[in-house]
């Protein structure tokens, strides 16, 4: 049994969205470091550029933060060092926790949402503990649960499918070579794709309905990861498919899925599939959301438009992307390319 000592918990109440600047708070806060939630989103989710509207009101739009955006904040503006990695499992986060490492996972969960009906959303646990008498983890739950929620590993490998079982690690700089001696193979993130990969292929054929879903969906997120992309896209074209068979109620139907992950534009776009990509970020867009401010949506669309010669409506959207997040690199990036100002 492990119980980390020194745990202070943050919630993401009276904010919107918030669940990945809480659980960073968490994890860097665990490590002596001094700032708050806000101090986490101002940068990973500052909100739409407009000076009319307050902080709290301007970040509404943004719906949420990608790892590699949590990781990018510890390494470029703390003290302290990230890594992430997909594949993880039960027994990778009992070793990190038992050498005194706690640890971040993005997994998907049916609760409550905002509208009071039971739908499907991704969520970010900070895991800080384990006891394997009663096949559990201790989670300090930003969310309905709060702190100290205990999820049995078998429910918590579940939710966990969905996105590929992501996994970040935060560390004091100068703890690294244990991190690294800990991690063991997942050090390279090629075997760490390549696991997770061949995990997803050890179960897809025991799993059916939404389960069966995620699974396709994480198989193409891996082989996007491998750079596999026309593999990827055909993982993909199968989970959208499999998608299409579920039932249409919210309780069932995890219709906020391309909210959170961004792997089949990835396969789409580098399989000269850019009809699709525009498709999907349009049913995205206007499908599944009340307004269309997922900037990373808007992003690969542009992306589509531009390598189909639509360059006024790519640099429409890239500006848009900077609009909803003036942090947003890859939309900053692109503007600078096309000679075109934000």
């Amino acid at each position: 049994m492990v119980n980390l000592p020194g745990v202070k918990y943050v919630d993401q109440f009276d904010r919107w969205n918030y669940c990945a600047p809480a659980n960073l708070t968490m994890a860097l806060n665990f490590w002596g470091w001094k700032g708050t939630r806000d101090d986490v989103a101002k940068v990973v989710k500052p909100g739409e550029n407009d000076p009319s509207k307050n902080f709290i009101d301007r970040g509404k739009t943004d719906k949420n933060v990608m790892p590699y955006e949590l990781v990018d904040f510890v390494n470029n503006d703390t003290e302290y060092k990230a890594l992430y990695r997909y594949g993880g499992d039960t027994q990778l986060f009992k070793t990190m926790l038992a050498n005194g490492f706690p640890m971040i996972a993005e997994k998907g969960i049916y609760e409550n949402d905002t509208t009071s009906r039971t739908s499907w959303m991704g969520h970010y646990q900070f895991v800080t503990g384990y006891d394997d008498t009663s096949k559990t983890f201790l989670v300090q739950d930003t969310y309905l649960k709060g702190p100290n929620y205990h999820v049995p590993y078998s429910d918590f490998e579940e939710g966990w499918r969905a996105f590929d079982r992501v996994f970040i690690v935060v560390y004091p700089a100068d703890r690294e070579s244990d991190v690294m001696n800990l991690l063991g193979p997942y050090t390279d993130p090629q075997w760490a794709a390549q696991h997770a990969l061949d995990l997803t292929n050890q179960e897809i054929s025991g799993l059916s309905g939404a389960q069966l879903f995620f699974a396709w969906f994480a198989k193409g997120t891996s082989m996007v990861a491998l750079q596999q992309y026309v593999d990827a896209a055909n993982a993909y074209d199968q989970a959208f498919s499999i998608y299409a068979t579920l039932d249409s109620n919210y309780s069932t139907r995890p219709w906020r899925m391309m909210w959170y992950q961004t792997g089949p534009y990835w396969a789409y776009y580098y399989s000269g599939r850019y009809q699709d990509t525009i498709n999907l970020a349009n049913t995205t867009l206007y499908d599944t959301i009340s307004e269309p401010t997922l900037e990373e949506s808007i992003y690969w669309r542009g992306m589509a438009y531009w390598a189909l010669g639509q360059t006024g409506d790519a640099i429409a959207d890239f500006r848009e992307t900077v609009r909803l997040n003036p942090n947003f690199t890859p939309g900053l990036d692109m503007l600078a390319q096309l000679g075109a100002a934000p």
